[in-house]
């Protein structure tokens, strides 16, 4: 006897009762100004699958899938079937998008061995779409199209979860529209340039490299800071074509830079949807080729939140390093690693994030992190860098603690490449004056 609401199929809550315990559970967040997340997950290929083996293997599949999203839902959590093939699991009383991203790897491993239907051994594909509250809907309807969109822009990038891009809170949608049209294309109308913010070592203080920070030249808009644009780019597809330019003409840039013959190495970010894509190494590869000369080495830079799908990012990653470009995980501390994950990571370089940099002289707890991210670092071969570094005492504190590399606004804001080259040269001839 299966309640009213319950998908008799599967025993989870139907659509019609999850939408409303969605609607209640999005109005008791955005009173308690609480992070929840929604996670939509769909069966890839399930029609086929039914075609193939039966509508008896079909349900099969369904309520294994059921069962391992059971498993992965905490006791604050919901699970429903919101659809023939499509599932949704409410995550409740989150601290980041991090506690997302665990329950997702966690079902990807559930789902890794194959579940017996009948003769027959089946895996189960699937592919997520997640979005936030309140970040980025507060209501009901609007956060389930969210993660939909962000499901559907997962499938058809060739990757299996879908995160929601950050929309700045002050744009409507108007304006988002205006934004979507004004950007594609401002690569080829030359409005893109890439500013540089100097890597320093942390003991020696001299400069070993730099970050390429993208900065768009709107005609209406005037020089568009990447905490706006980046959102509607990774949204639109159009990173992709924005962080190609960004990896050649870094390169190129680089190579022009006078380090009085020391070698430097320039940063460029690499979002998630690329990192998944097989022709990755062969467009670095390319870059290296035509750009690069012998005293300019290539960072790729990938926040540890977005590497969602491990299984498919890793390898490219390793490739990389292969090709003797060095990985570097940004925001490390923020995302969702355990130790399984650290000990497999294809990195060179972990970049601390900066809200444990900000108060690091007056938070002991921050201190304790940063030190325990630096001993676990080195004892597996991996250099630290900490970024947010805006005064003395914080550098001399995360210099004690061991980072070998520090970026901020203590030793240089984001520049121009003119700029930066200026700077860079007056910096290197002082060092030799005094040496």
């Amino acid at each position: 006897m299966h309640a009213p609401g319950e998908d008799e199929l599967t025993g989870l809550r139907g659509r019609r009762d999850f939408m409303q315990l969605l609607g209640r559970q999005v109005v008791a967040a955005c009173e308690r100004r609480a992070t929840m997340a929604l996670v939509v997950v769909d069966i890839d290929g399930f029609m086929q699958l039914n075609g193939v083996h039966g509508f008896q293997a079909g349900d099969a599949i369904l309520r294994h899938l059921a069962a391992q999203l059971r498993a992965v839902a905490r006791r604050q959590d919901y699970v429903g079937r919101i659809g023939d093939d499509r599932f949704a699991l409410l995550l409740s009383g989150m601290l980041n998008r991090g506690h997302a991203g665990l329950a997702v790897q966690k079902l990807f491993r559930l789902l890794e061995p194959p579940m017996l239907a009948g003769d027959a051994k089946l895996r189960v594909p699937v592919t997520v779409g997640v979005a936030l509250c309140p970040q980025h809907a507060s209501h009901a309807e609007f956060l389930l199209r969210r993660a939909e969109a962000a499901l559907l822009r997962a499938r058809r990038t060739g990757v299996r979860t879908g995160w929601t891009p950050d929309a700045p809170a002050d744009l409507d949608i108007s304006d988002l529209w205006d934004l979507e049209l004004q950007l594609t294309g401002a690569v080829e109308r030359g409005e893109m340039e890439l500013y540089y913010q100097p890597k320093v070592d942390a003991r020696e203080r001299g400069v070993v490299g730099a970050e390429a920070l993208m900065r768009w030249k709107s005609p209406s808009r005037g020089l568009v800071s990447p905490a706006v644009f980046i959102p509607v780019a990774e949204r639109t597809g159009e990173i992709r074509r924005l962080t190609l330019w960004a990896l050649n003409t870094a390169l190129r840039q680089a190579g022009q830079w006078d380090a009085g013959g020391a070698p430097v190495s320039v940063a460029v970010n690499l979002p998630a949807s690329l990192a998944v894509e097989p022709d990755l190494p062969e467009l670095v590869e390319a870059a290296l080729k035509l750009w690069s000369g012998p005293d300019v080495r290539l960072v790729l830079e990938i926040t540890e939140g977005s590497i969602v799908d491990a299984a498919r990012a890793f390898p490219i990653l390793a490739r990389l390093r292969a090709m003797g470009v060095r990985i570097s995980i940004d925001d490390f501390g923020t995302g969702y690693s355990c130790l399984s994950y650290f000990r497999n990571l294809p990195a060179d370089e972990l970049k601390i994030d900066r809200s444990f940099v900000g108060d690091l002289s007056t938070d002991p707890a921050s201190a304790d992190i940063v030190g325990f991210i630096v001993a676990l670092a080195h004892r597996c071969g991996l250099s630290v860098a900490a970024e947010g570094v805006e005064d003395e005492a914080t550098c001399a504190r995360l210099a004690h603690l061991g980072c070998d590399v520090l970026q901020g606004y203590l030793f240089g804001r984001p520049m121009s490449q003119r700029e930066f080259g200026a700077w860079l040269a007056d910096r290197t001839r002082a060092t030799a004056a005094t040496a």
